[in-house]
């Protein structure tokens, strides 16, 4: 944990950040329920391009969503050294595939900045801040808006 992060008693926001390529997320820790290494998943037919396939998770079938490739980015070729984020997003639990897992932040809402005017309107679809942290940018994401409900559906 680096010195960015804080105490939770001091009244701030939880946050789990992770890295996808060479780009720094992070997630509410709220929707989080548990992070675990990568289990190969198996694919299911027809399903969307960033659906890897399912896992089951302790008697649960868990999607798996390759986070780069749903974000557009390059897709990662899933290693033991990746991780699942197991999170909660509205009504369903989904497996997030992203590289690492790199801190729990707690910031308050004056540290995250608005997403910038040149982001994409997909980026800002999903997006809901950037925090500057220790030379660090680090996209706020907010994961109910990255998989709408029809898609999440598919998943």
């Amino acid at each position: 944990m680096t010195n960015a992060a804080k105490h939770p008693t001091n009244g701030g926001r939880e946050l789990i950040a992770f890295r996808v390529g060479d780009q720094e997320f992070c997630v509410n820790i709220m929707s989080v329920r548990e992070i675990r290494g990568w289990t190969p998943a198996t694919p299911m037919p027809h399903a969307p391009s960033y659906v890897l396939g399912v896992i089951n998770l302790r008697g649960a079938v868990l999607p798996i969503i390759d986070f780069a490739t749903r974000l557009g980015m390059k897709p990662p070729e899933p290693t033991v050294r990746h991780v699942i984020i197991v999170a909660q997003v509205k009504s369903r639990v989904v497996g997030l595939l992203v590289d690492a897992v790199s801190d729990i932040l707690t910031v308050s809402g004056s540290d995250i900045q608005p997403t910038p005017d040149v982001a994409s309107d997909f980026e800002r679809s999903f997006a809901r801040g950037v925090l500057a942290i220790e030379g660090r940018m680090i996209c706020l994401v907010e994961l109910d808006s990255v998989f709408p409900i029809e898609e999440r559906e598919a998943a």
